[in-house]
């Protein structure tokens, strides 16, 4: 049976292991600003990997593209980021913490009393969260242009070229990952909460009246997606946005949440946006932004049904959800991440036996032939259990040992993480093995 995971836990193993490192973590670090060790890139990578993958390669109507982080300030004007995206700031007069307004107790909120010191808060004023910065040697507001908050506005700025150059037709998708930014006014829970994230977006236009069957399908296809990755579905649950939450541009929207250790959180949001972007960007740029049915020869605006998801926030709800504890024979406890094969950041653990006898320069061969195919580590430190014990930790789905029987029939002990189970498989034989095992990977809830 599984411990309960803390983020303290958790932000232990990923600095031991290599996932998460603090930022300038040698000047004190930088708050909100985290670095992705060896592990944690090939993780993160595996994972935006297997999105971009089920979100176009699968789909012959999805295409994607990879906008600038900086466009022209009008842009942000008119999808109402300059005058909407705010959050309420309060300061406390007395302690000088600052706290969104929307996040803290009620009673606090209504009493305008700190919920760390009991002080006198400020009264509430807006703060835009999105970064400027200057273009050119000048610094005035001729100049001033924002670091992007999503990646969304890039794709709708792009929608005649990409209409006029793939020759899609609606509906279809543009998917996008890349860079976003928000001065969150608090950051906390390690990586879920950063001011510099990476997003993992996607538009699908439809035709006005089909917005909504569309919403469902989507809606369901995002569901289905992290049992996919490998995620329990017992952590996640849906969360519909009322009238308070939902968004300037939305019709509808629903949450994805995860039961992170700190509690359920939102992990992905699917939303119905209307005609509000193309119609926006028409006004404010003066260029037509409708569409020509050439079947139907109606022209129209397409409705949007946006599935937007956090790279960043599902790295740490894949390391949430794979963490484990568990016990084994005579007591002793093994620490083991579960990461669907797909994504795990090494694929393959090769060990010699011992060193001698010529194993370990047989088990270097093997493991620098396996490279082409996985991602392999080599280890020949320490007992073979001790080995195993630390690809465990780090997530590694298969691990093989090279011992005196491959001398003679040139097989090797294929273990699996997760059962601790061991099979001979011969040597030519392993990359197919493997293929066949990923496939039929299942995790259990």
């Amino acid at each position: 049976m599984a411990n309960a995971l803390t983020m303290d836990t958790l932000v232990s193993l990923c600095k031991r292991r290599g996932f998460v490192f603090q930022s300038s973590e040698i000047y004190g670090g930088l708050a909100s600003a985290w670095d992705y060790g060896p592990l944690g890139v090939e993780l993160k990578k595996n994972i935006q990997e297997f999105w971009w993958k089920e979100m176009t390669r699968v789909h012959e109507n999805i295409v994607g593209i990879d906008a600038a982080i900086m466009m022209h300030p009008r842009v942000w004007e008119a999808s109402g980021h300059v005058e909407n995206f705010t959050d309420p700031l309060v300061d406390c007069k007395k302690c000088k913490q600052r706290f969104r307004e929307d996040k803290i107790p009620q009673e606090n909120a209504a009493a305008k009393k700190c919920p760390e010191c009991n002080g006198e808060l400020t009264d509430s004023r807006k703060f835009n969260l999105m970064f400027k910065t200057f273009m050119g040697p000048v610094e005035d507001g001729g100049n001033l242009v924002y670091l992007r908050p999503e990646t969304a506005q890039g794709i709708y700025v792009n929608f005649k070229n990409v209409v006029q150059t793939s020759r899609v037709k609606v509906p279809f998708g543009i998917a996008q990952v890349g860079k976003a930014f928000r001065n969150e006014i608090t950051t906390k829970n390690f990586i879920f909460r950063t001011c510099e994230f990476e997003q993992l977006e996607m538009q699908y236009f439809v035709a006005p009246g089909e917005d909504d069957e569309w919403f469902e399908f989507w809606k369901k296809a995002r569901w289905d997606y992290y049992k996919k990755l490998g995620v329990r579905h017992s952590k996640l649950r849906f969360h519909q946005h009322g009238p308070g939450e939902l968004a300037h541009y939305a019709k509808v929207a629903f949450d994805i949440e995860y039961e992170f250790p700190m509690g359920w959180q939102e992990l992905e949001g699917i939303h119905n946006r209307t005609d509000y972007d193309l119609a926006r960007h028409s006004e404010f740029s003066g260029k037509d932004q409708s569409y020509l049915d050439e079947e139907t020869k109606k022209k129209y605006i397409p409705y949007v049904v946006e599935t937007s998801a956090g790279l960043t926030r599902t790295v740490l709800a894949v390391l949430s959800d794979a963490y484990e504890e568990q016990e084994v024979e005579a007591g002793d406890t093994r620490v083991v991440m579960h990461f669907h094969p797909a994504i795990a950041p090494v694929k393959l653990g090769v060990f010699p036996l011992v060193k001698k006898d010529g194993l370990a320069e047989l088990a270097q061969n093997i493991e620098k032939d396996l490279r082409e195919d996985f991602t392999t580590f080599y280890d020949h430190g320490g007992a073979i259990g001790r080995r195993y014990r630390r690809q465990d930790e780090v997530g590694t789905p298969y691990c093989i040992t090279i011992d005196y029987q491959t001398k003679e029939d040139n097989t090797v002990t294929l273990r699996y993480r997760d059962s601790m189970e061991q099979v001979r498989v011969k040597v030519a034989e392993i990359p197919e093995f493997i293929r066949k095992a990923d496939k039929e990977y299942r995790r259990e809830e």
